[in-house]
Order: C-alpha cells, then structure tokens, then sequence
C-alpha cells in the first residue's frame, strides 16, 4: 500500500467548560444559586459583590451606635438586678427553637412532684410516645424494660397508674393507646351537663368504625337518636383533635424567595427579576490592574486566569437572567387570563410551546423552571405550575388539565353535604360544561386533590 496525506472536514459539537458552567447556574435553584456564588467569590479574589449605595446609611449608623449604648447601659442595670440566669431563662428570652411535645411532657412531670421511681416511670412513658401524641409502646414492655434498667421489680400497675397521670397532662388526649381512648379522653373533660354528651362516648368508644365510614344512619340506630339529635352528637366529636400532639409538630416551615416578580400596571402585566434575590457581581478593578504591573510569570498567568474565571461566571448569572426572564415573559403572555380570572381560566401549555416562542431548546426550558418561583398577585407558584395537558371539549377547543381541577373543585365545594356529588354525577355536569372526561379521570383528578369519595363527604351538619 502506498502511504499519502489526506485532508478530511468534518464538525461536531463539543462542551465548553463556559457552556458547561452556565447549564449548570441554569438548574440551579435560588438558593443552591446563592450558596454557588457565594463559594466563587471566596474562592476567587477578582470577583467581588457591589455594594449598594443606601443615602439613609450615616443616619442608620448613628442611630444604631445611640442604639447599642443604651442597650449597653440597660443591660448592664437589668442583669446586675436580676443577678443569676439560667438555660431556660436564655432560652425564653432568645427563643433557641420551638418547644417540641415531649419537652412540654417533661416539663409537666418536673412539677408534679414525683417520687424519683415514678420520675422514671413518666420520662419512659413520654419516650413512647410518638409526635401526634399515642403511646406506641404496651406497659408489659415498658414495666420489664423498668424493671432491667433500675434493677428493681416495676409492677404493670404502677406503669399503669403513672400512665393515667400523664393523661391528665396538656394536651388533652396525649398518651392515649388508640383513637377511642383519645377522643374519650378530651370527652371527659367537658362538663357533665354538656347535651348528648354520654352518647358522644358511646359513639367513640363503641361504633367508632361508623363514624369512620360515615355510616350515620346506622349509627344513629344504635344510639336511639334521630337525625338531629345525631346531629348534636356528631357536633361535639367533630370538636376534638384526633392527634393532640400535631401543634407540636417539630416540620418547619418552607419559605420561597420568588425568583420573578409579576404586577400589574396601566392595565398591563409585567414581569420582572426580583432585585433582591441576587447580588450583582463585578471585577475587581484593583486586582484586574496588576496584571500590567506583575513582573513574574506566575502571578501574571494566575490574575489572568481568575479574571478570565470571573468574566465567565459574571456572563453566565447574565445568561441565567435573560433566559429566565424570556421564560417567565412568555408564561405570563400565553397564561394572561389565569391572571386576570384565576385558574379556570388556565390554559393547556407544554414546555414545546415555550421552547418554539423563545427560540431555544425544550430542555433548556425545563432546567429554566424546576425550582424557579413566580411572585403574583394570586399568590407564589412555581414556573412548572403553569405547564398542563390538555383535554378536547365539544365546542373543538383545549382545556387544560388544572382548570378542570379547578373546575371539579368548585362543584364538590358547592355540592350539597347530605347528598355530596358521585364520580359519574360530576362526569355529567363537566359533559354539561361541555367538557368530556372519563369518569376514571375524574377520580383521578379527584384523588390527586386528596377529595375523598362521596360516601365519605357525605355529612349531616
């Protein structure tokens, strides 16, 4: 074979580090977003935030400064006449956190004045017992786990006895076995001449898998009670909490920072970046000027390498900016009248539609969206909310999926509680509407908005 040289053209698509970068800063949400910048501006000494310019700022400052002086001086006066603080003061004082439901448990059995047995009895009954408030553990267990730990024989009954104690702690029903036991718990600390109260225990601790299905003619059978007798029953039990510990719930609270705004003005909606969601980053011209005067190669190679670092980084925030904008815009134009008349008026949309009228890839519009929030004047959504399937109607149009939701809502909200609306009864009133669903589709939709069925909706009251 004779050997030779040959010229061959071709192209292919290869990812830049930059490119690579601002994909990444694109997914991000806002506060993985801050997190990321604020790693990059420790780590690079060419970027740098801008600080705001605030006219108020001296002023701000000399009323902090008379501020400071005279919490100095109360201070000193409140502790030398107070004298000796302890945890829980501080602890009351600075609120360190939310009291959870076994600390207000010990609390109780601290002033109760217990014997240093029954103490422990209390403390492993508390330990048994879960966040809504039910002992999940049987005395038998608890007296032999006793009886190891304090090497001294603890009878059930005394177990037992302690138990009843803390039954009578705040809140009312904690440490109950099951449901009935909870509910019988706060029925007997009303008063006694409360009407129907003694048919209210019986329904709780007798029937109460009827009031479970919602099986009231039944029940009212067995309590010799006509409907609205019943009726007053059912008012009272419906007054109880059937999980007493919830308002000590330990969840915390998840707060949004709204990546967009969105407002309304002469008639007009507008969308905007919120300001405040992202500080603006710039280079430091200081640093950037010495590459002129580094004599070594090394500082010089090091300072252009984190400029060039700091330029990227500051072009990809703007990208992310622009495209979340383009994005948001085009959601607002296309959802105009959810805007104006809420979700019913929702329109069928899907991240093609979007892609096309920017200009841009569907998976560039999907990393746009997740995680990324919308402040309205209807509330806070996230930009994926606005995305629905779509349903044909008989007039030849497309629904979209969440105003049916909407729409399925609003009927069961209006129906009449004695005789609440069936799965094919709301199939028929869409099909008035002129919107054909399947009944399955229906209670889909109904299952995905936690409605139960009508057999458990059905009320008397």
């Amino acid at each position: 074979m004779k050997q030779g040289l040959q010229f061959k053209f071709s192209q292919q698509l290869s990812m830049t580090p930059q490119l690579q970068q601002a994909i990444r800063l694109l997914q991000l949400s806002q506060l993985e977003l801050q997190q990321e910048i604020q790693q990059t501006l420790e780590a690079n000494p060419l970027l740098e935030q801008e600080e705001h310019d605030d006219p108020l700022r001296d002023h701000e400052d000399d009323v902090a400064a008379v501020q400071e002086e005279w919490d100095q001086n109360y201070s000193a006066e409140l502790m030398g006449a107070v004298g000796q603080h302890d945890a829980e003061h501080d602890a009351f004082m600075f609120g360190c956190g939310k009291e959870t439901l076994h600390d207000h448990l010990r609390w109780q059995l601290r002033l109760s004045h217990c014997t240093e047995v029954d103490e422990a009895i209390g403390l492993a009954l508390i330990d048994a017992i879960d966040d809504n408030g039910y002992l999940q553990a049987t005395l038998s267990d608890i007296s032999a786990a006793l009886s190891e730990q304090l090497d001294e024989l603890i009878e059930e009954d005394e177990v037992a006895v302690m138990l009843k104690r803390i039954q009578q702690f705040d809140p009312v029903g904690v440490g109950a076995r099951d449901v009935s036991e909870c509910l019988l718990l706060q029925l007997n600390q009303l008063a006694k001449d409360t009407p129907y109260l003694q048919h209210a225990k019986i329904a709780v601790q007798e029937h109460l898998s009827l009031l479970a299905s919602r099986d009231y003619r039944t029940l009212a059978r067995q309590l010799k009670l006509n409907e609205q007798q019943l009726a007053s029953v059912l008012s009272i039990i419906q007054q109880l909490q059937p999980h007493p510990g919830e308002s000590y719930s330990n969840a915390d609270d998840d707060y949004v920072i709204p990546d967009v705004l969105v407002r309304k003005k002469n008639n007009r909606w507008i969308v905007e970046l919120n300001p405040q969601s992202l500080p603006k980053l710039k280079v430091n011209e200081s640093y950037a000027a010495l590459i002129q005067d580094a004599k070594q190669s090394d500082d010089m190679s090091y300072i252009r390498h984190h400029l060039q670092e700091a330029k990227w980084f500051i072009r990809s925030i703007e990208s992310r900016n622009e495209t979340l904008l383009k994005v948001a815009t085009t959601i607002v134009q296309r959802q105009q009248a959810f805007f104006e008349h809420g979700e019913e008026a929702m329109k069928p949309m899907i991240l093609a539609d979007v892609a096309q009228a920017i200009e841009m890839h569907e998976s560039t519009v999907s990393r746009v969206t997740s995680q990324k929030y919308m402040h309205t004047p209807r509330g806070v959504f996230e930009l994926k909310y606005f995305f629905s399937s779509q349903l044909r109607t008989e007039q030849g149009e497309d629904a979209s999926s969440t105003a049916i939701r909407a729409l399925l809502k609003k009927l069961v909200a209006a129906e009449n509680p004695r005789k609440p609306l069936s799965d094919n009864k709301l199939t028929q009133l869409m099909a008035d509407q002129g919107i054909q669903v399947a009944r399955r589709t229906i209670a889909k939709y109904r299952e995905a908005l936690n409605i139960p069925p009508s057999s458990q909706r059905k009320r008397l009251i």
